[in-house]
This record gives structure tokens, C-alpha cells and sequence, in this order.
């Protein structure tokens, strides 16, 4: 089952960067939704890139980009990027139709392997999860995002983590305890996009 059709953006496409990096810090980190992610924004090796192209086709050479970016610079000063849409995939139908053609313009540049994406969207619905399912909100973003991910850099550190495939679990339990009020109480903007 797909989830809602109708949305619009709650925010300005200029603020998207910004909200993005906000959303990283004060959940992603925050919350530790992510145990590998603290380190990066310390660093400061995370790049917040941003989309405007109203259609799929600019947005997925957008992507593309970004990819060709992260690819041709060293993991120290650039260890992932997440792209944000503003203008494109503003449902989450669209989303998971953009998400796909990235995904295949990714293998088609070879690079399956090298990098692989998350996705996050501010509809964010996992599969046969209620559309009211708070487990949804741990990949809600104030935009449509993916992130490029360097499978190396994460294979390293999953070597020091003794128990990844129990993240997901976790972060659904801590959606559950935390619910809307507490999401929102840690990251406001969620209560405009939601």
C-alpha cells in the first residue's frame, strides 16, 4: 500500500538545506536514529545539496551530479551527501518513482556497490505499515531526500557495531515512546508537515 497523494511542502525551497541539516542534527543524531552519523556531523563531512528542478528527468541529472561530486572527492572531506527535492517528488508515489530512477541510474554509471541511497520524504510510509504508523516518522525529512552513502566507509564501521540489524527495531520502539508530541518537541518543524 502507498500512502497519501495530496501534499504540498510546508516550507519555503530555499529553507531546504538548512532544515535538513537541522532535521540530521536534531533527530537523526539527536536521537541517535542513526549510531554512524555523529561522527560525520562533527567532522563536518556531511554535504547538504539541494534540487530545484521541477522535472524527474532534471531532477534524477541533479542526483547525478551529486553523485559524480561525492565520487570525485576524497571520504575525509566529503563522506556523504544528501540531496533534497523541492520541486519534484512532492508525493510519495513520485518519490519511490524518483528514488527507482536514481537507483538505476546509479547501477548504470557502475557505481552499484561503490554507493548505495536511503531514502526520506516527509510522507514517509514503509510497506504494509499504517499510513498513521508513528514507525513511519523515523524516515520523515522536511523534503524529499536521498542520501548517497559510501558502502565502504559503512562496511567499516559496521565491522565496531555488534548489532546493526537491530537498529530499525530500536528506532521504531523510540518512535513509539517518544510519539508525535515528543518528535516534535525535539524538531518543531515536524508539526508543519504533519
Amino acid at each position: 500500500m502507498r500512502c497519501m497523494n495530496k501534499y504540498k511542502f510546508a516550507f519555503p525551497p530555499e529553507q531546504a538545506p538548512v532544515l535538513t541539516q537541522q532535521w540530521v542534527e536534531a533527530l537523526v543524531v539527536g536521537l541517535n536514529l542513526c549510531p554512524f552519523a555523529a561522527p560525520e556531523v562533527r567532522n563536518d563531512t556531511i554535504r547538504y545539496a539541494v534540487s530545484h528542478s521541477d522535472s524527474l528527468d532534471g531532477a534524477v541529472q541533479d542526483f547525478l551530479s551529486e553523485l559524480q561530486r561525492i565520487q570525485s572527492s576524497e571520504e575525509a572531506a566529503l563522506s556523504t551527501s544528501l540531496v533534497s527535492f523541492t520541486e519534484t517528488a512532492v508525493t510519495f508515489d513520485s518519490f519511490l518513482d524518483l528514488l527507482d530512477r536514481c537507483q538505476d541510474a546509479l547501477e548504470e554509471a557502475g557505481l552499484e556497490g561503490v554507493f548505495q541511497l536511503a531514502s526520506f520524504h516527509p510522507q514517509y510510509c514503509f510497506a504494509g505499515v499504517a499510513v498513521d504508523d508513528i514507525s513511519n516518522w523515523t524516515n520523515r525529512a522536511p523534503f524529499p531526500t536521498i542520501h548517497i552513502i559510501r558502502e565502504g566507509q559503512m562496511s567499516r564501521v559496521l565491522v565496531h557495531y555488534k548489532t546493526p540489524e537491530e537498529i530499525p527495531e530500536r528506532n521504531m520502539a523510540l518512535m513509539e515512546k517518544l510519539g508525535r508530541d515528543g518528535l516534535i518537541a525535539r524538531f518543531p518543524p515536524l508539526a508543519e508537515y504533519q
